[in-house]
């Protein structure tokens, strides 16, 4: 029940095999030998070449000021932002509510005439 069960996979022969092949090493396909090869040439070595290695980055004070100060300019915008949305969905809900019980009173006002 925790262990779901996979499907066996029914090939086009109508024999059925499962998803799950073993990994021993009793199956042999084939011969296990390689073949000799009759060209006469010299195993390729790969070349070395040269790591480049990546400069590290490494901060100034000014810079690190620079990106504190530049963080928080955009924490502080971000931030604006979103009172800013919150804000205008605040005054349309209060409008729109305002809106609503001047439009009660005139249709109650119309009734009791």
């Amino acid at each position: 029940m925790i262990r779901p069960k996979i499907p066996v996979n029914p090939l086009p022969t109508g024999l059925v095999a499962p998803l799950v092949h073993p990994t021993t090493g009793d199956i042999t396909l084939g011969s296990t030998t390689t073949p000799a090869c009759d060209c006469h040439h010299t195993p390729a070595t790969p070349a070395k070449e040269p790591r480049v290695q990546l400069p590290a980055v490494r901060l100034t004070p000014a810079g690190l000021v620079a990106a504190v100060a530049g963080g928080a300019g955009l924490v502080l915008v971000v931030g604006a932002v979103l009172v800013s949305m919150l804000l205008a969905v605040a005054i349309t809900g209060a409008s729109v509510a305002v809106c609503a019980v001047v439009l009660r009173s005139l249709i109650n006002g119309q009734n009791r005439r």
